[in-house]
């Protein structure tokens, strides 16, 4: 147990915004419909993931721009963005553009490292410095410095009836305090401490020295690593932010056909929760299903969970529009109370 117990302070939920190819539309509405459903159930923050080449959102800035317009209150995050496909000073252009549109709500999460199937997309993406860009921290640094306002060009002043900044702009004040750092690994939650990101672990971390009494890889334990990690090297200690983004799936008010669903789609993730997968050792920590004082009961005996205080609980990839106003209905009305939370109006 923690030595000072964190009750739950912000309950927010993560989306990757299906859609149909042939209806993106459609899908990307859904998403909107379902932010704002998070808002009036009362949730602190609705995060989008980001998917290229595929049928999620490909671009969750644009789409947290349109949410900003149509919420009032909650925070709105991404969980991730590959900054292997970004250009980290246009995209602290926009970045602090939907902050100020939103009146500093956004939260903003990345990652790096090459982009999935570079082999297969570098001459789309990169056709001329495929060969040398840099997928390392220092992509994350360069995005750092831009939205916190460190010069971007050695010129500034007028030039005919133009005025040109040496920092980016817009500027938007306390965006920098805002930005989290997507790690699964010791050295990630080390690096974004260092840095004075925020931390954004997942329902997924590299298998890293810490195993069970059977010798097995324990994902709680895991995680609880890179939490004391990344506050031993942040600014801010034990008051560093860390957000826990677990699939969660509550049936307190789901049909039988709903629950049905929900086993069976848990029941096909269940075996790549077993050891390690691929060459990076990848350890998923198994889906939450059943009611919410089971689920709270899961998660009051996880060792990480006890280290947060906010989470961003994953829905699932593959299920409908409704589907998901039942999941988050229940986490609102009956996970997050259970777990000491209560709604923002």
């Amino acid at each position: 147990m923690p030595s000072t117990p964190r009750p739950l302070r912000k309950l927010g939920f993560l989306t990757i915004g299906l859609f149909d190819a042939a209806d993106p539309a459609r899908g990307h509405e859904s998403t909107l419909r379902i932010i704002e459903l998070g808002e009036r159930l009362g949730f602190d923050s609705a995060w989008l993931r980001h998917r290229h080449l595929q049928y999620g959102i490909s671009s969750p800035v644009a789409v947290l721009a349109a949410a900003s317009q149509r919420t009032r209150r909650i925070e709105l995050g991404t969980a991730v963005i590959p900054l292997g496909w970004e250009n980290p000073l246009r995209l602290a252009e926009d970045l602090a553009t939907v902050d100020l549109l939103s009146g500093g709500r956004l939260n903003p999460g990345v990652s790096v490292g090459p982009p999935m199937h570079y082999e297969q997309i570098k001459e789309a993406l990169y056709p001329d410095t495929a060969g040398v860009e840099d997928f390392s921290y220092e992509r994350v640094r360069r995005l750092l410095d831009f939205v916190r306002g460190k010069p971007a060009s050695d010129f500034s002043g007028v030039e005919g009836f133009e005025v040109f900044s040496d920092v980016v702009q817009p500027h938007s004040p306390g965006l920098g305090r805002r930005l989290w750092y997507g790690g699964g690994s010791l050295g990630s939650a080390r690096w974004a401490g260092e840095h004075g990101m925020n931390l954004l672990t997942s329902s997924v971390v590299k298998a890293e020295n810490a195993e069970d009494a059977a010798g097995q890889p324990d994902f709680a334990a895991i995680q609880l690593a890179l939490i004391k990690e990344f506050r031993a090297h942040h600014p801010d200690g034990e008051a560093a932010r860390v957000s826990q983004g677990l699939v969660v799936i509550p049936t307190d008010s789901a049909s039988p056909e709903q629950r049905a669903k929900y086993e069976a789609y848990a029941a096909k993730r269940l075996p790549r929760t077993a050891t390690p997968q691929g060459p990076a050792r990848l350890l998923f920590a198994p889906d939450l299903v059943g009611t919410s004082e089971e689920i709270a009961e899961q998660l009051r005996a996880h060792a990480a969970f006890r280290e947060v205080d906010e989470v961003a609980f994953a829905l699932p990839f593959t299920f409908e529009h409704e589907d998901y106003v039942q999941i988050l209905t229940d986490m609102a009305t009956h996970l997050g109370p259970a777990l000491g939370w209560h709604p923002t109006n």
